[in-house]
């Protein structure tokens, strides 16, 4: 009797295993049923939305659950720079970003005037349910992802287009004439955009918070300084943003430590006299004499007083007198642009050229006023990259497109309102190559025949990904 009961027990036991190894497998294909496509596989909790002072905040939890096959990021590895690339590199999510770009491109928006862009921008992040910030500098964008907490650290793109009329001729051309996007801010766009949806797809690796700022104006319009006055960098402690760069092929990332873009201003001169017939010119006060005077000891600032090793600029670029050619003019206008590497230097430059033009002006008993038009936001500071920030970006470079397709690229003369943000907090700003002469993608940036290679999308916006979530885990 005691061994019958005993074999009824391990009777049972033998087929509660059975039943326990059937459900298993009931669930596992029920669940790889279920499994949705790229980028859609998540499940998120209830919406909060609240509105204060008219600015729109919103958030929905989006996590994407962990993937098996997924690299442990905990310590950042070339796995895991190659895991954000796989997840932008899908064809259906690059014809996503392409059909973005396009839509921006199409309908190009000056600065400040950035309405229906933001607009996309906002769509976009409310599919994806992510928390932002609106409006900030107008028309601008504070987007986060993450833990909502320390550390935090922000990607930047600029979204105003120019005033040009777009000369090249395609399928998703400006609808807006005498608008163009080209410098590429539409492109910018549409990478942030794409690692936002990297980001949240992996919302649960982050260690801190991801700060995704769309900024309008950047092209003389200091949207960059109405962002940091509005609180786009609130508890921020670093900050990164891409640029595209037509000097080098595709997908090739680019930086330097230091010095990267020029400090730029501009300069308005007028130097008055009297006017008097040109026949007696001793009854008259010269304007002419004195600003050619001008232009002249101008040259000398940066040829006689700047170290060699210092690269600096001025050029006058406008001359305007009088119209009568039988009469000296009572007032000349000049005007130029002045450019440095390092603040002193600028703000060296400018102290310089108020001073000669107004003493130039004095030994030909002429007066002068000089105006840098500080109060409309057209100075712009040195781009200076912070060493490890630079050095940040190198390593996840490297990692994303290989030691070879990395390059430390030479200071320019031009300017970016990125330079504000870099005054305040540890920044770096690299550039990614659109260089393609089988699609015509060879014109500098402000042309009207300018273009991009649009296969930089995915791994532009890989890279912001990248460059965000591993600061996280190695610097936080």
């Amino acid at each position: 009797m005691n061994t019958q009961r005993q074999y009824l027990i391990y009777s049972i036991s033998i087929l509660i295993t059975i039943l326990n190894c059937i459900i298993s497998v009931v669930e596992a294909k029920a669940s790889s049923d279920h499994d949705l496509p790229y980028f859609e596989s998540y499940h998120f909790n209830k919406a909060i939305l609240n509105q204060k002072n008219q600015s729109s905040l919103r958030q929905l939890s989006l996590v994407a659950p962990p993937l098996s096959s997924s690299p442990d990021c905990t310590i950042w590895t070339k796995a895991c720079s190659e895991e954000l690339l796989k997840l932008a590199k899908p064809p259906e999510n690059v014809e996503w970003l392409k059909g973005l770009r396009r839509r921006i491109h199409e309908n190009p928006e000056l600065a400040f005037e950035e309405f229906e862009t933001s607009q996309l921008i906002r769509d976009e992040l409310d599919k994806m349910e992510v928390f932002y910030r609106f409006p900030m500098a107008k028309t601008g964008i504070r987007a986060m992802i993450g833990t909502g907490g320390p550390p935090f650290v922000a990607i930047r793109a600029d979204m105003d287009a120019l005033p040009i009329q777009e000369a090249v001729e395609w399928e998703h051309k400006s609808k807006l004439a005498g608008k163009m996007h080209a410098c590429g801010h539409d492109a910018h766009v549409t990478m942030l955009i794409g690692a936002a949806k990297i980001l949240k797809r992996r919302e649960h690796h982050l260690k801190g918070t991801v700060v995704l700022l769309f900024q309008p104006a950047e092209e003389a319009g200091n949207g960059a300084k109405r962002m940091i006055n509005d609180g786009a960098l609130e508890n921020v402690e670093a900050i990164f943003a891409v640029h595209v760069l037509h000097d080098h092929p595709t997908a090739v990332l680019g930086s330097r430590p230091g010095p990267l873009l020029a400090g730029c201003g501009f300069f308005r001169a007028v130097i008055s006299g009297k006017e008097g017939r040109a026949g007696n010119p001793h009854r008259s006060v010269d304007p002419v004499l004195a600003a050619s005077a001008a232009v002249i000891s101008l040259q000398g600032i940066v040829s006689r007083e700047a170290n060699p090793l210092d690269s600096q600029v001025v050029s006058v670029t406008s001359f305007k007198g009088g119209d009568n050619l039988d009469m000296i003019p009572d007032t000349v206008i000049l005007g130029g642009t002045f450019r440095a590497f390092s603040n002193t230097s600028f703000y060296q430059l400018l102290q310089r050229i108020e001073e000669v033009i107004v003493e130039q002006a004095g030994v030909f008993r002429c007066s002068a006023t000089v105006d840098f038009f500080e109060k409309e936001y057209t100075i712009y500071p040195p781009t200076v990259n912070d060493e490890r920030m630079y050095e940040h970006v190198r390593k996840v470079a490297i990692d994303l497109v290989g030691p070879t397709n990395f390059r430390v690229v030479p200071p320019m003369m031009g300017a970016e309102d990125f330079a504000f943000y870099s005054q305040v907090i540890p920044a770096a700003f690299f550039y990614i190559g659109i260089m393609n002469e089988t699609l015509g993608s060879i014109h500098v940036g402000h042309s009207p025949y300018f273009m991009i290679d649009e296969d930089i999308l995915p791994i532009g916006a890989a890279a912001h990904a990248a460059i965000a979530e591993r600061y996280l885990i190695e610097y936080g």
